[in-house]
């Protein structure tokens, strides 16, 4: 088991820093591949993940993917107001509701547009970062650190350390020590990366200070998201949202805390940086 979640660790870390280092439309394919099976995996717990209110989801999904790519060489040229298609999928969804009722239950319909701003709205925040804000293609990396990078440190430092209980009911193993640690360990992350950056670009004006702080608060929201999915899966009684990544589970038990650190480590970043 050891092995597997090893192997799986490390083919999911090349897949992320191939996709991260090439950026652009490589990117923003893998982030909406991520994004349609993590609905796939939201939507089966749900029951309803082959319909066609399921499918307005995922098409709900391709529309939001083709319009934000607005750079010079995008696939398609054409914009709409990201409202609009909100808007459209929230008439599509309703009018697959009413057209084939009572097949669906109001749980479904509100998860199908709940799915779509959960996962692929807010984890395309990462292509965001990347592709449009200075340093883009390094501050993006710290939706990363914020959630693999602070679970990595919270798990250690909990294991070492961990007394007194985060959450007791949603997530036992979790401890206040370890929370803590993952929101340390990630700013030193934070702060290693800004060091890297100065002496990479030749600035130093407070670089260090923003990744740390991105990094800190990052963490923080990652943890909330990690135990958001983890009340879901209780709620539904599943251990795993899906078994794509051996050792893992599905995209979302992956994804889980980074679908909700992208957007703030965009916003984040578009204050404290700016745009290119």
């Amino acid at each position: 088991m050891f092995l597997t979640r090893l192997i799986s660790g490390i083919l999911l870390l090349v897949f992320t820093f191939v996709t991260m280092y090439f950026g652009g439309q490589l990117l923003l394919v893998a982030l909406f591949l991520i994004s349609l099976i993590g609905l796939y995996e939201l939507y089966k717990v749900m029951k309803f993940e082959d319909t066609t209110l399921a499918a307005v989801g995922y098409l709900g999904a391709f529309a939001w993917y083709i319009n934000i790519d607005t750079r010079p060489n995008a696939i398609i040229d054409f914009k709409v107001p990201e409202l609009m298609i909100f808007s459209i999928v929230v008439v599509a969804a309703l009018l697959v509701f009413v057209v084939k009722y009572p097949k669906y239950t109001a749980n479904q319909l509100f998860s199908t547009i709940f799915g779509i701003f959960y996962i692929p709205v807010m984890i395309s925040f990462i292509f965001k970062t990347r592709e449009t804000i200075a340093f883009g293609q390094w501050l993006a990396w710290m939706a990363y650190v914020s959630s693999w990078g602070s679970d990595t440190c919270a798990y250690v430092v909990g294991r070492l350390f961990g007394k007194h209980k985060l959450a007791p009911v949603l997530s036992p193993k979790k401890s206040v020590e370890g929370a803590i640690g993952g929101v340390l360990g990630s700013a030193l992350i934070g702060v290693i990366f800004g060091l890297i950056m100065s002496n990479y670009t030749g600035k130093s004006e407070n670089l260090i200070v923003i990744f740390a702080v991105i990094g800190g608060l990052g963490s923080v929201i990652s943890q909330i998201g990690d135990l958001a999915a983890s009340g879901i899966k209780r709620n539904y009684d599943i251990k795993d949202y899906g078994h794509l990544i051996p050792g893992h589970g599905g995209i979302l038990d992956r994804y889980d805390s980074m679908i909700i650190t992208a957007p703030i480590v965009y916003f984040l970043s578009l204050y404290l940086v700016g745009r290119i």
